[in-house]
């Protein structure tokens, strides 16, 4: 199984939604399901994962994660070439390195180019950002190419960033 997870916030609390699927090419999930989590850090530059990981970390908790082959995130695993850990790297040394991550950016990092690859789907001008830990990254660019759906973003993908932008 395959685990989606996209984080919203709106004043002090972050709304967490994570849809679980099967196959790559799945149309829809087996499941979905929210979390909200209150008192949430400040955002501060450069160190988004310390206000986004204790919130993705409290939604996994409530989980058996056996079964999790992959996790994708909204966000990078390194954001430089020099391996500056972001979210995804931080997130897989919390779960023991035991679960590959990948990241899928809709906007380029700085000095991001080794650690990326932008991937085109459908018809959009604007590449997607895929990174990845403890899985290849080429595979892991192929995977989100090669995800349901006809635009930029991958259908599941959308549907928990639609899901977590509702109140």
């Amino acid at each position: 199984m395959k685990l989606i997870i996209d984080v919203s916030y709106q004043n002090n609390k972050a709304k967490v939604v994570g849809g679980f699927f099967e196959n790559w090419n799945d149309e829809q999930f087996l499941k979905i399901n929210e979390n909200t989590v209150n008192e949430i850090q400040e955002y501060i530059p450069g160190e988004f994962y310390k206000r986004e990981l204790p919130c993705i970390l409290e939604f996994l908790n409530k989980f058996d994660l056996n079964g999790i082959e992959f996790i994708i995130i909204d966000g990078f695993t390194y954001l430089n070439d020099n391996y500056k850990k972001g979210l995804g790297a931080y997130l897989f040394e919390n779960l023991n390195k035991t679960i590959p991550i990948i990241g899928v950016a809709k906007s380029k990092f700085y000095d991001n180019t080794k650690n990326v690859i932008e991937i085109f789907r459908g018809e959009s001008k604007n590449p997607l950002y895929v990174s990845s830990i403890g899985l290849d990254l080429l595979k892991a660019a192929t995977l989100i190419k090669n995800m349901h759906g006809n635009h930029r973003l991958p259908h599941l993908i959308k549907l928990v960033d639609t899901q977590t932008k509702k109140l």
